[in-house]
């Protein structure tokens, strides 16, 4: 799988540009702060995971003045050309076409485009709160399996569907009726099931992403501290009995208690919560040892590997870090964006500039 051209119309600050991407080797985008770089990764990304890597809702995404944008990508899988197409409405659900062919199933664009983005603000995945984590783990699932992803969309109609009923309760007077039981009850085995399978995707997960992160963070810091990973579900025993107990507190909350979505995934170093007791340099590094672990997980033998996607990665780190990071990116296929000097040790396939009218340089300048 190879990208060769990505173009934007009504996306972030451009009204339109196109980008030409080169199929091996790294894409350099340069230039002034402001200039689009990060909006040109943003539209790669979006298509990719159907969301905005800087957790920007979808209607931002759309230029000022605009009532839709629309992203295009053109790519290489097995000799075939593929062209991708999605329409970003500023109210309405966005639109996929695959050789304009309409998908339902946003699962299929990841079988033909994957990538993995790394960015200053990846310190969440440390830093923030266990929602950051739970989406990144289920985004490395959606990409690797399209059945966990279908659990992962079965699961979040359950506990949608299980609010609203239990907000209706909690507006009738807390009382649950026999009939309102049994639709409870239909809503927890359905979560029950698809939800404890989600757990367990997730468990044997971490268990491949930990020992990568802890090999990448040491050649990232040059030390010796160990950084593990430890998933704790929110229950103990059967979920759908978890479920059952829960209810009447469920109702008082008008939301649920327990579930994969109350799951969370601890990082530790040395033994200690990273999010509280890690220096921030050590956060970071531990950070970029995600990312690292993740692109990993998702090239392993039989899978296409992901396009690398390096936003403005490269300021934040010092000269040790910079080397090390770069030593441990696989050659494939990269768009990274700097406002600075391109990173040494990188094999730099072309580079191209964007202006700070959010255009395109002059051939020949560069």
């Amino acid at each position: 799988m190879a990208l060769s051209r990505i173009s934007l119309t009504d996306f972030r600050c451009f009204s339109q540009v196109e980008v030409d991407i080169a199929i091996e080797g790294t894409t350099a985008l340069t230039g002034p702060n402001g200039a689009g770089k990060s909006s040109v990764v943003e539209g790669v990304s979006w298509l990719a995971d159907q969301r905005s890597f800087r957790g920007s809702q979808r209607d931002l995404l759309v230029r000022t003045g605009a009532d839709q944008a629309m992203v295009i990508a053109d790519l290489v899988v097995g000799g075939r050309k593929i062209g991708i197409r999605a329409l970003l409405p500023r109210t309405r659900n966005a639109t996929l076409e695959i050789n304009s062919n309409r998908v339902r199933n946003t699962s299929s664009v990841s079988e033909v485009l994957r990538a993995v983005t790394f960015s200053p603000d990846d310190l969440r995945l440390v830093q923030g709160g266990p929602a950051d984590r739970r989406s990144w783990l289920d985004g490395i699932l959606s990409a690797r399996s399209l059945r966990a992803a279908e659990r992962i969309r079965t699961v979040e109609r359950a506990l949608r569907q299980r609010a609203a009923l239990l907000k209706q309760i909690a507006r009738r007077g807390g009382g649950i009726s026999p009939e309102v039981g049994s639709t409870l009850d239909v809503w927890d085995e359905r979560l029950a099931g698809c939800g404890s399978l989600l757990a367990e995707d997730r468990e044997d997960l971490v268990g491949r992403l930990s020992p990568l992160v802890d090999a990448s963070y040491r050649d990232l810091s040059g030390s010796s501290s160990e950084v593990s990973l430890l998933y704790r579900r929110s229950w103990e025993g059967d979920l759908q009995e978890a479920l059952v107990r829960g209810r009447q507190d469920d109702v008082v909350r008008q939301a649920t208690g327990v579930g994969p979505h109350r799951d969370e995934l601890v990082v530790l170093l040395d033994g200690r919560t990273a999010r509280s007791q890690a220096s921030q340099g050590e956060q970071r590094c531990i950070a970029l040892g995600l990312k690292v672990a993740s692109h990993a997980v998702l090239s392993e033998p039989g899978r296409e590997p992901p396009v690398l996607l390096l936003d403005d990665v490269f300021s934040e780190l010092d000269h040790y870090r910079a080397t090390a990071l770069v030593a441990q990116l696989p050659r494939n296929q990269t768009i990274l964006t700097t406002a600075g000097d391109l990173p040494a040790g990188m094999e730099i396939g072309k580079v191209v500039e964007l202006t700070a009218d959010h255009s395109l340089a002059a051939p020949g300048i560069l």
